[in-house]
């Protein structure tokens, strides 16, 4: 199943295009979140309001708009995609590709990418006989792109051959399986926390820190992409549960740490949340205002989870990752919070309220290791969640070599 992928489907001139929109049909029912980009050749045959009204998001079209590149720019969306299907695939876009040319908005995109591409051909038998084509499709093959058909059989203009662009569930088993050549983390098991905890003072008030839990749930979902067998542990948060995470629901720093240790033994833990500090001894009823007199609140020091996960003994995960939340002097506070905690990796970030970063989209991370600081550049949570998963599993992978 495709759920939580993100795909970025590029749909080319020629007749074949009326496939594209089941193709999106089946890409969604699998779970897949799919942008289309349709050139200028692909609306002569379906028009944009189609993929969008098939997909549930904008279809873009114009590389020069100026609406579309301040709301969602060629870079983003080809970033911010697992995979890039281009279907149909003409033999105008594939010279493009080959060539590297990027004068629209589709060429552009496929420029800018460093994702899996994936290409389903489909034009007229001569075209795709043509030594220029195969030369353009043997050297695409030979950068890594992957293909799936065309196949043999009628064509427009009452013609037949090759050249029929692969059927939409053709196309569906292909991307499965570059997605299952992807799963570099399977085997492995995670556990990442995420979004706030909740103190309570009495029934109806708590103590708690700022967090949206947005960026906790992005890395949660970028380790299950990989394959890894996941769980969440999440305080009170209004994000949605990753697809193909196990969500456990907790409030207090007590409740996560023992959610935490029941979800021992783990590879991998991530400790994304904001945990409170410290709890109140909460009253049984509601605290009643007196004028002149605020409550006295007696503060007790809450559980380190991160500390806990790093000493965890003969369970202590292979990998242990915290998160240093800062205001200032944020590389050398991460530094010292790292040998302190004992954890393996601290990734380091400014939340200052210029930030942005609570209940923003966006991060800046500097990672913390044995080896030094690697200082990312700023970027989407989900783009976070997605590198640090990628060097998740490089960690792996050089451990075993």
């Amino acid at each position: 199943m495709l759920h939580g992928r993100r795909i970025l489907l590029i749909i080319s001139g020629g007749i074949a295009a009326y496939k594209a929109l089941d193709l999106i049909r089946r890409l969604k029912e699998r779970g897949a979140q799919t942008r289309c980009i349709l050139t200028a050749g692909a609306q002569q045959f379906v028009t944009p309001l189609s993929a969008a009204a098939l997909s549930g998001e904008k279809a873009y079209t114009d590389l020069f708009s100026l609406t579309d590149e301040s709301e969602m720019g060629h870079l983003r969306l080809a970033q911010e995609s697992d995979l890039l299907i281009v279907a149909p695939a003409s033999a105008d876009i594939l010279a493009k590709m080959a060539g590297g040319l990027a004068d629209d908005l589709a060429s552009a995109a496929l420029l800018a990418t460093d994702k899996p591409i994936l290409i389903a051909p489909a034009m007229n038998f001569r075209m795709w006989e043509h030594k220029a084509t195969q030369e353009n499709l043997a050297r695409l093959a030979a950068r890594g792109i992957c293909q799936v058909g065309p196949n043999a059989g009628p064509l427009a203009e009452n013609e037949s051959g090759m050249g029929r662009m692969a059927e939409p569930l053709e196309i569906v088993a292909a991307v499965e399986k570059i997605f299952v050549a992807d799963a570099v983390l399977s085997g492995r098991r995670a556990l990442v926390t995420s979004g706030p905890t909740q103190e309570p003072i009495d029934p109806v008030r708590y103590i708690a820190n700022r967090s949206s839990g947005r960026q906790g749930h992005a890395i949660a979902a970028a380790l299950a992409r990989l394959g890894a067998d996941c769980v969440l542990v999440s305080g009170p948060t209004g994000e949605p549960d990753p697809p193909g995470v196990k969500v456990v629901r907790i409030d207090t720093a007590r409740e996560m740490l023992a959610a935490c240790e029941a979800a021992l033994p783990a590879d991998i833990a991530v400790c994304a949340a904001a945990v409170a500090d410290w709890r109140a001894e909460a009253a049984p009823t509601k605290l009643k205002k007196k004028a002149g007199a605020p409550p006295a609140l007696k503060l007790i020091e809450n559980p380190d989870i991160l500390a806990s996960l790093s000493k965890a003994g003969n369970h202590r995960p292979k990998l242990v990752i915290g998160f240093a939340a800062e205001t200032e002097n944020v590389v050398a506070n991460a530094q010292a919070k790292r040998s302190k905690k004992g954890c393996d990796w601290i990734l380091a970030n400014d939340v200052s309220p210029a930030s942005g970063v609570f209940g923003g989209e966006s991060n800046t991370i500097h990672l913390v290791d044995g080896s030094g600081v690697e200082d990312w550049p700023a970027m989407s949570k989900r783009n976070v969640g997605d590198r640090l998963a990628r060097r998740i599993a490089a960690f792996f992978a050089k451990a075993a070599e």
